[in-house]
């Protein structure tokens, strides 16, 4: 027994003492979740209490209702259902229409056989990417404006009424979903065209000799290999599910449009930056994480039960 010890602890010292460098360079990256994630985390406390700028989290009297009272608040504020609603709605609809769109850009571009067409419809697609949602918005609404529109003068030179599409509840949904494939299905195809190197080109060569076509070989071959991606991402995102940027739909968003553009982040920013209403909106993004969470939780045990691997 103690012959067993003395070697395990041998050979730790002897991986410690090869691999040394690799644990001090981790230093860095620990530090830094410790000193700006986990510290700050303290704070998550004053969802429950009563927040006062003079006294620290831990000085603060507790909040009525055992804690809990600006919790019931949140729910008893009609802007922060509404804000609730449109983020799932939106992010759902995100997940449906622009979850599927970088899959099936990089099956079109692997299919491509020329390969400078195939660089350049690439690096035209990801371009978008490094655009922020300012300057987006900024393009949107001299291209979508109702009267002065690029798109809506042509609609109306085609003989078609122009379209509301920054004005318009149900037109803003479908631009700002529409906006958000645009901007990010060239960036995500990136991930998807790494893992379709991982294919075994054997595989096709076989799929040519027994005279399968190219849609049998995207079916049979070339979606099953992306799968483990497919299934990780599916998994993240749905992690989000309930998150919201504050960029997009601040910038896309307008007095007309404010029952479908309000979600959490625009909700955060208007009773706690503005309103200063601090516990309040610490509890609202308290129950947005906890929520995402176990959002992420339940999408990895689901994927696991369909015998997949999930992302731990």
């Amino acid at each position: 027994m103690v012959k067993a010890f003395s070697e395990k602890h041998r050979s730790t010292i002897n991986y410690l003492r090869k691999y040394w460098t690799l644990y001090l360079m981790l230093i860095l990256p620990i530090t830094y979740f410790i000193v700006f994630r986990y510290i700050p985390m303290t704070y998550i406390q004053i969802a429950f209490k009563k927040y006062s700028i003079v006294k620290s989290p831990w000085e603060m009297p507790w909040a009525d209702n055992r804690g809990f009272e600006y919790f019931i608040k949140a729910f008893s504020n009609r802007d922060f259902l509404y804000a609730l609603r449109n983020t799932l709605m939106l992010n759902l609809l995100d997940l449906v229409v622009g979850f599927p769109a970088p899959i099936i850009l990089a099956l079109l571009l692997n299919e491509l056989p020329f390969k400078r067409f195939k660089r350049f419809t690439q690096s035209v697609a990801y371009m978008p990417h490094f655009l922020s949602w300012i300057i987006i918005s900024g393009l949107a609404k001299q291209l979508l404006a109702p009267s002065t529109g690029l798109v809506n003068i042509a609609l109306h030179r085609i003989g078609f009424s122009s379209i509301p599409f920054l004005n318009d509840p149900r037109y803003w949904v479908a631009t700002y979903v529409f906006l958000g494939v645009w901007r990010n299905v060239g960036w995500n195809t990136i991930i998807y065209l790494a893992a379709l190197t991982s294919i075994n080109p054997e595989l096709y060569e076989a799929s040519a000799i027994d005279g399968a076509g190219r849609f049998q070989n995207i079916w049979y071959i070339t979606l099953p290999g992306l799968r483990p991606t497919i299934i990780t991402l599916l998994i993240l995102n749905l992690g989000h599910i309930l998150s919201s940027d504050f960029d997009r739909p601040f910038a896309l968003s307008n007095a007309l449009v404010n029952n479908v553009s309000s979600v959490i982040s625009i909700f955060v920013y208007r009773y706690g930056v503005r309103g200063l209403q601090f516990s309040l909106t610490t509890a609202v993004g308290l129950f947005q994480s906890v929520v995402c969470v176990i959002f992420l939780m339940g999408a990895n045990a689901l994927a696991k039960k369909f015998g997949e691997r999930g992302i731990w």
